[in-house]
């Protein structure tokens, strides 16, 4: 199978656009940073959908966890470096990419925004980084692959063996390259959030979710009947080789169980069939790090799932350097979890990170503007990715490195 390349494009950023307002248009024109599109999105969501995105398990303390330990590093930048030629492009699997960040797995995205596997794809194709579609995702994968080629695709796996296999026959059937294997649900997380917010799994038409969505009438209009009209009722397409349930049946959840008995043996089974890259996510333990390097894995994604599993679990920043460590350079480290300003990016990539991936803000982005959106959260995240570097005295992302990084600690400790 040959591995395709895109071109070492250096987008045309423009360091000193700040100052003059950004000069962008349409709905994300007053949106200058990742954070700005999440209260862009909670105008345009019905109250479940907003809830479903953005919640996390139990107290949201593995989320709250994400951000903190970026915020526990401090940078430590380089001068007089001429950083005039910089680039941050990076190669994956032997296709470069023009950034160092991709479009995490998000299921149900085409809830938040019409189409929304396909702009997300999309959007991530034209801006020549890794986007991955989500095995929850309501778009047959053979439609998000005509239209975004080069898409990776994330799934979640029973531990039995033939629906495995004919899985994996409709993937590779499909044109994917990169499979990307989720191992950290062996059962539902606690997301008591969601059912706070009024959004379950199998969807509930009820009075609540009826006024939710009419007082959305940009999404209940642009989105939802939309999509009714164009597609009809929305299943989950990609869980198995064959369609799934409905949104709205309660077979969703039986769907989704059977997971509990998924274990090395499964992905033993797997790398003797998958030709590509494969991809293992959810990895927290320099343990399950060695073990999936000794099964052959070809990269791993350091995840918490956004803090939407265990609630407590370690924040995926905190044991990069050990799970880098480990696997050496014979398996590609990437993360994901909180990252959502470019020095995130650039502390995860100077603790051994190859590349990150970011979720809930892309999908904020879709919400809000479509494919558009997506675009613009992109080329901001990216024009922060490229400033960082020049301010730290880098010219590439390979440069950089743990002399980058200081924990913060108070100047003044008593000893008394």
């Amino acid at each position: 199978m040959s591995m395709p390349s895109l071109p070492q494009a250096s987008p045309a950023i423009n360091a000193w656009q700040a100052f003059d307002g950004a000069r962008r248009s349409g709905r994300t024109r007053h949106l200058l940073s990742l954070d700005d599109f999440e209260s862009a999105a909670r105008g345009v969501l019905p109250r479940p959908i907003f809830g479903y995105v953005s919640g996390a398990a139990e107290d949201n303390r593995a989320l709250a966890d994400n951000r903190q330990a970026f915020d526990e590093l401090a940078l430590v930048p380089r001068v007089l470096r001429n950083v005039a030629q910089r680039q941050q492009g990076i190669t994956l699997f032997g296709t470069r990419y023009a950034s160092p960040f991709g479009i995490a797995p998000m299921g149900i995205a085409a809830l938040s925004a019409y189409r929304g596997d396909v702009v997300l794809a999309r959007a991530g194709v034209a801006a020549q980084i890794p986007a991955v579609l989500s095995g929850s995702s309501l778009i047959r994968l053979e439609e998000v692959m005509d239209a975004a080629p080069g898409t990776w695709f994330q799934a979640y796996l029973p531990g039995t063996p033939e629906r495995i296999d004919a899985l994996l026959q409709r993937v590779e059937a499909a044109g994917v390259r990169t499979l990307v294997v989720t191992v950290d649900i062996p059962v539902a997380g606690n997301r008591e959030n969601n059912i706070r917010a009024g959004f379950s799994t199998p969807l509930r038409p009820g009075l609540r979710l009826a006024w939710d969505g009419m007082v959305r009438p940009r999404w209940l209009a642009g989105t939802l009947l939309r999509t009714l009209v164009q597609h009809g009722m929305p299943h989950f397409e990609n869980s198995f080789a064959e369609r799934g349930a409905p949104i709205l049946s309660s077979r969703v959840q039986r769907d989704f169980a059977a997971r509990d008995h998924f274990d090395w043996s499964h992905i033993a089974h797997i790398r003797r069939q998958w030709r590509g890259p494969l991809v293992v996510k959810g990895i927290l333990s320099p343990q399950d790090a060695a073990l999936a390097r000794q099964h052959g894995v070809d990269g791993i994604i350091v995840s918490n799932h956004g803090g939407r599993q265990l609630d407590g679990a370690v924040a995926p920043l905190r044991v990069l350097p050990a799970i880098a460590e480990q696997a050496g350079s014979s398996m590609t480290v990437m993360l994901d979890g909180g990252i959502r300003r470019g020095t995130d990016v650039i502390k995860a990539l100077a603790l051994g990170a190859r590349a990150v991936f970011v979720g809930r803000p892309f999908n904020y982005a879709a919400a809000v503007d479509g494919e558009a959106g997506v675009a613009a959260a992109i080329a901001l995240l990216r024009a922060e990715v490229d400033r960082n570097l020049a301010m730290l005295g880098a010219t590439s992302c390979s440069e950089l490195g743990k002399e980058h990084l200081m924990l913060r600690q108070p100047v003044w400790a008593s000893d008394g």
